[in-house]
């Protein structure tokens, strides 16, 4: 099977960052399901670790944490998908990835693709989603709501709100709380995008956090999804912040100086979306479950896919072009690249 891989991790420009190459076909055994994939994204997890993380063998590493494609084999015990039915995952951080034609995933971080969108559209979905869903509902804890008239204390900030993961997180927190919304972004490109997606207020976070809150007289911050350069932004988040609020973070500051957060009792959560399947946790089954019900709202129109850019087919040229768009730190929303040369 046609696949995309390296065997040394280093930099983009390197003439062996990425290679068109030969693998043979897995086979589906136990849980597992053996997709065919159509459909990629990419994210920054996978130039972080083509950048830090070289194989141990002398094998290919593949790479890829998004996807949508058709089961084509199931293992004996696994049970929630037919052949034929289309999916899309984030798959598992230490197994092979999805820039293959041919994938194997466990069938409990899959469920069937949303009916009403492209492979495309649906590929720029998993990871980000997965992340969104567990860092709202679970470390942030914000409380669901189906009464969109109901008042809430709850004002969320968004840092980074216009990449993948922010993108879809504005979506959730408008459709399934009562969050007052406030999102960061600096240019008027990705200013005018998050507003779109529905924020009720957006400020640029290149400059001062607290006198732009202030000015939006809707009372302090309780929740802060900080997406990017937390480091950066952790004094700010305590000065916004009221007492007792919660961080959730995404990124991997080298330095966090948390003594910062005692005197207001702020607490701090990691988001890592990989925890599930690489502790293959009891609960692993949640992400099939979050993957459903997104799928559910796409096709209800609620949310919409965070897809803003196709890179052509799946191949060492485009996903180097890709990796190299996101390593600038200048994407908005997700990039995808769609089927493999024949």
């Amino acid at each position: 099977m046609k696949a995309i891989g390296y065997k040394t991790a280093g930099s983009i420009d390197a003439a062996n960052a990425l290679e068109d190459i030969e693998l043979d076909k897995p086979t589906a055994t136990g849980r597992d399901i053996l997709v065919k994939v159509s459909a990629i994204a990419v994210n920054p997890v996978d130039f972080k670790i083509r950048q830090n993380v070289s194989p141990t063998d002398d094998e290919f590493k593949v790479l890829g944490w998004d996807a949508v494609g058709e089961v084509v084999a199931t293992g004996e015990e696994a049970h929630l998908f037919n052949h034929g039915d289309k999916v899309y995952y984030a798959g598992d951080l230490t197994r092979p990835g999805s820039n293959a034609e041919y994938q194997l995933v466990d069938e409990r971080l899959v469920a069937k693709k949303p009916a009403s969108i492209s492979d495309a559209e649906a590929a720029a979905m998993p990871l980000t989603s997965i992340t969104a869903w567990e860092l709202l509902f679970e470390r942030l804890a914000i409380p669901r709501s189906s009464n969109s008239k109901a008042t809430s204390p709850d004002v969320l900030l968004v840092v980074g709100a216009s990449g993948g993961v922010g993108s879809i997180l504005i979506q959730y927190a408008k459709a399934l709380t009562n969050a007052v919304v406030i999102a960061t972004a600096s240019r008027p490109s990705t200013q005018k995008w998050v507003k779109e997606l529905g924020a009720d207020f957006v400020i640029d976070h290149s400059q001062s956090l607290l006198e732009q809150i202030n000015t939006l007289e809707i009372g302090p911050v309780t929740h802060v999804a900080s997406l990017t350069h937390t480091n950066s932004y952790i004094e700010a988040y305590v000065d916004v912040l009221k007492p007792m609020g919660k961080i959730a973070l995404i990124d991997d500051p080298e330095t966090l100086d948390v003594k910062k957060l005692k005197a207001k009792s702020i607490s701090l959560h990691w988001e890592f979306m990989f925890t599930r399947s690489m502790f293959s946790t009891d609960d692993m089954i949640v992400q099939h479950q979050l993957l459903t019900e997104t799928a559910e709202l796409i096709d209800q129109g609620i949310i919409k896919s965070t897809l803003n850019q196709t890179m052509g087919s799946i191949n060492a040229h485009n996903l180097r072009e890709a990796h190299r768009l996101l390593e600038s730190g200048k994407a908005i929303g997700k990039i995808v690249l769609e089927g493999f040369d024949s």
